[in-house]
């Protein structure tokens, strides 16, 4: 069962590319859905994805496919036996409609940033999103995700340093070897690689100066996992 949000934005799509051929922007779905931001509209696209509404077709900006509309849609829309998938191509070779601006084309999406995490001694639990940051689409799959911003050295030999921003998806669990955002005792948010010490688990670091801390299974939990990293050169 969709959300009315879900459906509302799922039917948007669907009706646009039916008047128009041309799909909708993220600020149009943003605008249409009245959101506040354009991470709200990645939220919604992944949660039609994970409920099998919609597909993401690989290496084309802003592609989507509509696998199927809700059952309380209109049957005059709707065949009753299989429906037939309309493409978002979003590729130049979709006429634009006429007298109209064609949309800018777009492969990234907004993701929030929700504050600063440690990659040395675990500093403040993560905070509330401060700003969004845009990221490339092939940096991310299903699920949901969020920034942070990296203060610290202790991951320097996995890639990451000091002022690098981190993309994670959304987890509470991980395999031994991931980079995870570990929560401990509640208060204290770092960014380590998940090791399991028998029925203890080990925050390890990627740097010869910072020891391996093992904790009770009762005192980490998971809050994400390493997927991205976006880093600034000045």
């Amino acid at each position: 069962m969709l959300t009315r949000k879900q459906q509302e934005l799922l039917l948007f799509i669907h009706e646009r590319m039916k008047e128009s051929g041309v799909p909708p922007s993220f600020d149009e779905m943003k605008d249409a859905l009245d959101l506040a931001s354009k991470s709200g509209i990645h939220r919604l696209i992944t949660a039609l994805e994970e409920r099998g509404f919609i597909r993401r077709l690989p290496n084309r900006a802003r592609a989507l496919e509509v696998i199927k509309l809700p059952e309380a849609y209109s049957p005059s829309l709707q065949p009753k036996r299989g429906f037939s998938p309309s493409v978002i191509q979003g590729s130049r070779d979709v006429a634009p409609p006429p007298a109209k601006a064609r949309p800018p084309e777009t492969n990234s999406v907004n993701v929030p940033v929700m504050g600063r995490i440690a990659a040395g001694v675990p500093i403040s639990a993560i905070q509330n999103n401060t700003h969004d940051i845009s990221v490339p689409f092939e940096m991310i799959g299903a699920g949901e995700h969020y920034a942070l911003e990296v203060r610290g050295d202790s991951m320097i030999e996995a890639g990451i340093l000091d002022g690098d921003t981190v993309i994670i998806r959304n987890a509470n669990t991980a395999s031994p070897g991931e980079i995870v955002v570990a929560l401990v005792d509640d208060e204290e948010a770092t960014l380590k690689r998940f090791r399991r010490k028998g029925a203890s688990i080990a925050l390890e670091a990627a740097n010869p100066a910072y020891e391996t801390r093992i904790f009770g299974p009762d005192r980490v939990k998971i809050q994400g996992k390493l997927v991205g990293l976006i880093r600034k050169y000045h």
